[in-house]
């Protein structure tokens, strides 16, 4: 059976429209009648790429109309788009000439980025994958232009969730301080993954159900600059409306930042969108655009299942249902085996406590949702927020558990510091994705928190080689006194059953899994599967005496076992799904330079590079020296040359 992108005609029988558009000046072109049709084969396209290869379902579906308007109003490359996420790209993508086959390989290797990508096209005028950030990027290059004298437009399109981030709230502060000349689309679904939560989304809720507040002012501009004088009697109303506040008709939220509030807009209007976009075009005031979009709009069960359809692996597109690969993993998901203990814990001591930003599913803790209502938090996208929120829990005698993936968590660093370590408080933070995400790419691959929490002090940093030890490693982390994390990737665990009862691991020690006489390879979580497989093979063909140790802590470091297999042991490796700048191999030089102990070492990891997203896990190992065979080769070399100085092995 042919996919759209493979048929001839549309599913409405008319000839396909969407091969004919190679850019923004095609869909300028196209007869305005013939726009609804291009639309519904955008929606076809996005359906059976993602079914094929997952990818963001739902924020793509609801933005069809609205990408399609901004592209008739405005003129990329030379005017701006700034994404929000930038995961509700892909008809931006569509309409700039990334279709075809490079969109069919969307999120694969060699296809197209799940998220806007500067190196991809001149189109992706910013880059993103992290909610929040286009608000002030777009200010930004909006005061560029002005300082430069130029005259292109800039566009930001922001989810109604990227305003429960505190970069957007500081950005929408600082709008009419730093340019006249702005464009805000504020997308407004009710969902960032989860629903959103929070004052702000009830008040775009309350602002979204009245119809008669953008008429009533319609109708007094139009009275005031039908008049004599009537623009400087307009601009003396909106001045006089900001400074008494609610004069005539209540003003909106963002009325009050300064921005010309237009809406609630119907998102799936073309008409209503393009005429809207139109007036905010040649304003002469920064103007925000409230569009009501429904996400997943096109596919019964995306609209059905939001959060499910935000991020979606392969499924059917007639049940919704997921579609595992062949021979694929059925061991439980990490984070649900984390959500899991949590519940369990937590039924046992009223005191833990569990908190996501806007990923309850993701992170595990829908569980505890189901569960132990009173005992779990939601805060949205603000991470900052949620690390802060903990430690004033923990002031109190509550025992947090902050779940967030790692590539997330970076963005609560100063909270980390700061509130947490500084003061030394028992939050536990559970770091999900923690390595490489394949198919998300750069903005998403877990690849620095032991770099960035390593140098931080009272910090416990773990990685369990199972499931069973990553329950014992949540429990230990609860009795600590301080601060712990716990990383662990994305994808299914090992399928080792869990104990009934968890055992508090001894602080700081490693797990030897396999003896050896002339290397003994120092593994971190993932990767002891890598390094026993790679042992056992330097046995069989080398005849190596090849041994596995499970460090499971990286901070504190089991020294007392490193320095004595580095005074008995030829040849030390370290094997991390991290880069190696910071990250556990850097530990162990370090401990062993302190101890003035002269082994020879070999570190295996992630290179000091920015890595790209791809296929799979394989495919991206291949490609940056990291496969098995590459392991063998490089293990291998070194030994040989073991008395020569240690080099860096990710390339």
């Amino acid at each position: 059976m042919n996919t759209p992108a493979d048929s001839s005609a549309s599913s409405s029988g008319l000839p396909r429209l969407l091969p004919t558009i190679h850019g923004p000046a095609d869909v300028k072109a196209l007869p305005a009648a013939q726009l609804g049709q291009l639309a519904q084969e955008i929606r076809e396209e996005i359906i059976a790429v993602t079914a094929k290869n997952g990818g963001h379902v739902g924020p793509n579906l609801g933005v069809v109309e609205l990408t399609l308007a901004m592209h008739r109003v405005f003129s990329t490359p030379e005017d701006q788009f700034v994404f929000d996420v930038a995961h509700q790209g892909y008809v931006h993508k569509l309409l700039t000439g990334r279709g075809g086959a490079f969109f069919q390989g969307l999120r694969q290797s060699g296809g197209a980025s799940g998220f806007l990508y500067r190196a991809e096209s001149a189109h992706d005028s910013y880059g993103a994958g992290h909610a929040g950030t286009a608000l002030s990027a777009a200010l930004g290059m909006a005061t560029a232009r002005d300082l430069r004298g130029s005259q292109e437009h800039v566009v930001a399109l922001c989810g109604d969730a990227a305003f429960t981030c505190g970069i957007t709230l500081e950005a929408l502060n600082n709008v009419v301080s730093s340019t006249k000349r702005l464009i805000v689309i504020l997308n407004d679904n009710e969902w960032s993954i989860a629903r959103n939560v929070g004052a702000l989304s009830k008040y775009l809720n309350r602002l979204s159900t009245n119809s008669t507040y953008n008429k009533v002012h319609h109708d007094l501009e139009k009275f005031f600059t039908g008049l004599p004088g009537g623009q400087d009697m307009h601009r003396m109303w909106m001045k006089w409306k900001r400074e008494t506040k609610d004069f005539i008709v209540e003003s909106s939220l963002f009325e009050k930042f300064g921005l010309r509030y237009l809406g609630p807009i119907d998102g799936h209007n073309l008409e209503e969108l393009v005429k809207n976009l139109e007036f905010a075009k040649h304003s002469d005031t920064p103007v925000i655009l409230h569009v009501l979009t429904k996400k997943g709009k096109g596919l019964d069960a995306a609209v059905a299942h939001p959060e499910k359809f935000h991020g979606a692996s392969p499924y059917d597109p007639a049940t919704g249902e997921s579609i595992k690969a062949p021979g694929a993993a059925s061991a439980p998901a990490w984070q649900d085996v984390m959500g899991k203990a949590l519940v369990r814990f937590a039924q046992a001591d009223a005191r833990i406590v569990g908190i996501t930003g806007a990923m309850p599913s993701g992170t595990g803790l829908s569980h505890l949702a189901a569960e132990c209502p009173k005992q779990f938090f939601d805060v949205g996208i603000a991470e900052e927020h949620a690390v802060l929120f903990a430690a004033g829990l923990a002031t109190k005698g509550i025992r947090p558990v902050v779940a967030i993936y790692s590539t997330f968590l970076q963005r609560g660093y100063d909270p980390i510091i700061h509130d947490v370590a500084l003061q030394n408080l028992p939050v536990t933070f559970c770091m999900d994705r923690a390595g490489l995400s394949p198919n998300d790419g750069p903005t998403h691959h877990g690849l620095f928190d032991l770099a960035y929490l390593r140098c931080v002090p009272n910090a416990t940093i773990m990685q369990p080689k199972d499931e069973d030890e990553l329950v014992d490693m949540l429990h230990t982390s609860l009795q600590l006194p301080g601060p712990g994390f716990i990383r662990y990737p994305r994808g299914p665990a090992a399928g080792v059953p869990v104990k009934a009862r968890p055992a508090v691991l001894p602080l700081g020690q490693a797990e030897v899994l396999r003896q050896g006489s002339n290397i003994m390879i120092w593994a971190l979580g993932s990767m002891i599967p890598d390094a026993l497989a790679l042992a056992a093979r330097l046995e069989a063909e080398e005849n190596l005496s090849v041994g596995v140790v499970n460090a499971r802590f990286v901070k504190p470091l089991d020294r007392t076992l490193l320095l004595s297999h580095a005074a008995c042991i030829p040849l030390l490796v370290t094997l991390e799904d991290h880069v190696l700048s910071g990250g556990f191999g850097s530990a162990v030089l370090e401990a062993l330079q302190e101890a003035d102990c002269p082994a020879a070492v070999e570190r295996l990891g992630w290179p000091d590079k920015f890595v790209e997203h791809g296929s799979s896990q394989e495919i991206l190992r291949a490609a940056y020296g990291l496969s098995a065979d590459d392991l063998y080769r490089r293990v291998l070399a070194r030994w040989r040359n073991r008395h020569t100085a240690p080099v860096e092995t990710g390339v």
